[in-house]
């Protein structure tokens, strides 16, 4: 599977982004996709992931951002609300076949895009 991911751009705090992770090459099909991002200088974190229908998501975009995913157009959006300067950051999307307890980890996640730039200008 191979992932691209776009959307990204420069926004004011307060604004709004949607990313979108396509599968240029094969399906999403049996893959979980997670969003991770990666600021400068620190290391690629969990943003959020749906698995088995439910969205799991880390504490600091949990209520602002959404994921979703779209299996007709074979793409999984992340709605990105109330953007903050601290979410500054290259978005990456993964696909793997994480176990639950290890869906935050992005070793868990065998395919990823390119990543997608954010910045969020206070």
């Amino acid at each position: 599977v191979q992932l691209q991911a776009f959307g990204g751009g420069l926004v004011q705090a307060g604004g709004s982004l949607r990313l979108s992770c396509a599968a240029s090459e094969g399906t999403f099909s049996g893959y979980t996709v997670g969003w991770f991002r990666q600021a400068p200088g620190k290391e690629r974190e969990f943003v959020g992931v749906v698995k088995n229908g439910r969205a799991y998501y880390d504490d600091s975009v949990k209520g602002r951002f959404t994921i979703s995913r779209d299996n007709t157009k074979n793409t999984v959006n992340l709605q990105m609300n109330s953007l903050k300067p601290e979410d500054t950051a290259v978005y990456y999307c993964g696909a793997g076949r994480p176990i639950l307890s290890s869906m935050r980890a992005p070793t868990s996640y065998t395919y990823w895009g390119q990543g997608t730039e954010v910045t969020v200008s206070s």
